[in-house]
């Protein structure tokens, strides 16, 4: 019998093991300061060799900050210099070397930036590790946040190189998928919401005004990223906001761009932009957005969000509602989740010689 979740799946010039794919993380482990601030160190090639060896065809490493000012936490990892790149390719060749697709997200924060690492406490980083974080508009994410600096177009421009650098030190550290961070209120998603973005320059207002920096970054990042080497784009479907939020009806027009534009899959999350949002969180309650661009666009899809069953997942993409799986999470809690998964529904799944001998 057919498990669609362990067929391969063709990206560009890549073929990756499975649809189980890894969802970027963020582990908040990096030096915040010094020369290896934001440099990848032991925990961070534990925590992905063993999600490698517990079998995910594709990892796409944590957010990845294009500048300094750009990290979510002041212990995100980082690409905005040369001195980033060798910890990275230690990950990146251990996952190639058995059998994972190497990939790693690439994003700037926004307004989101400066906060403290989640267990110690939510909320703005103390103010001996802090900055000022910056956006589209001068408007804070919530009560307690600092006011963004508004960006201007010529900083607008400068942060678009800075994705392209990024990217291209990406390439230098192996990587072979790349993702554009997008979603979750962070400074792309933040320029694509009204909610966010009171602009009203080239950057703010419209439809086309508010996805034109999007556009641009992926524009200057699939100019340096190889053309046989894929690149996925990550966005919030809705920001689960009833007035002056970004619309699911917005998502599929822009998924349409992006397509053009060289994106060669759409990593379809939602929510984290702030304001009253109420979001009916369930099992698999995300699909619908992947499956509605899928259907609408023809773009593929990876499906996210409590999928945590191997039933579960295989039920969604027999159905065809996405084409791989990202398991966040729950990878979290059973790095072996897809070797689990392919016991449960009778697939075979190589191992690692030192594992396979005992299993």
């Amino acid at each position: 019998m057919s498990v669609a979740l362990f067929e391969p799946y063709a990206l560009r010039s890549l073929t990756v093991p499975n649809r189980v794919w890894m969802a970027p993380m963020c582990q908040y482990s990096a030096e915040t300061s010094g020369p290896n601030a934001g440099v990848a160190g032991d925990w961070h090639f534990a925590h992905y060799a063993a999600r490698a060896t517990g079998g995910a065809g594709l990892i796409l490493v944590e957010a990845t900050a294009v500048s300094p000012e750009g990290r979510i936490s002041p212990a995100d990892l980082g690409l905005w210099n040369d001195a980033q790149i060798e910890g990275l390719r230690r990950i990146s060749g251990f996952l190639k070397d058995h059998g994972t697709v190497p990939g790693i997200q690439i994003g700037h924060a926004g307004r989101k930036a400066s906060t403290e690492r989640p267990w110690a406490g939510r909320g703005p980083a103390g103010p001996s590790e802090a900055w000022q974080p910056v956006g589209p508009s001068p408007v804070e994410f919530a009560e307690g946040y600092p006011v963004p600096t508004e960006l201007t177009v010529e900083r607008i421009r400068e942060i678009t190189g800075q994705f392209a650098d990024a990217a291209r030190r990406a390439l230098a550290a192996g990587f072979e998928v790349l993702e554009v961070h997008g979603a979750h209120g962070y400074l792309i998603g933040e320029f694509l919401s009204p909610h966010s973005n009171h602009r009203t320059d080239a950057y703010g207002g419209s439809f086309e005004n508010r996805t034109r920096l999007a556009l641009e970054v992926v524009d200057a990042v699939r100019a340096v990223w190889p053309e046989e080497l894929p690149l996925l784009f990550r966005i919030s479907a809705t920001d689960w906001l009833e007035e002056q939020g970004w619309t699911v009806d917005e998502t599929v027009r822009f998924a349409a761009l992006l397509r053009e534009h060289g994106v060669d899959l759409l990593d379809v999350s939602s929510g984290g932009n702030g304001g009253p949002a109420e979001i009916p969180v369930g099992p698999g309650y995300q699909v619908p957005f992947a499956a509605r661009v899928k259907a609408e666009t023809g773009l593929p899809v990876a499906a996210v969000g409590l999928i945590t069953e191997s039933e579960q997942a295989e039920k969604i993409l027999a159905s065809g509602e996405a084409d791989a799986v990202l398991l966040g999470r729950e990878l979290l809690r059973d790095a072996s989740w897809p070797r689990r998964a392919a016991r449960e529904l009778g697939a075979q799944t190589p191992a690692p010689p030192q594992y396979a001998w005992a299993i």
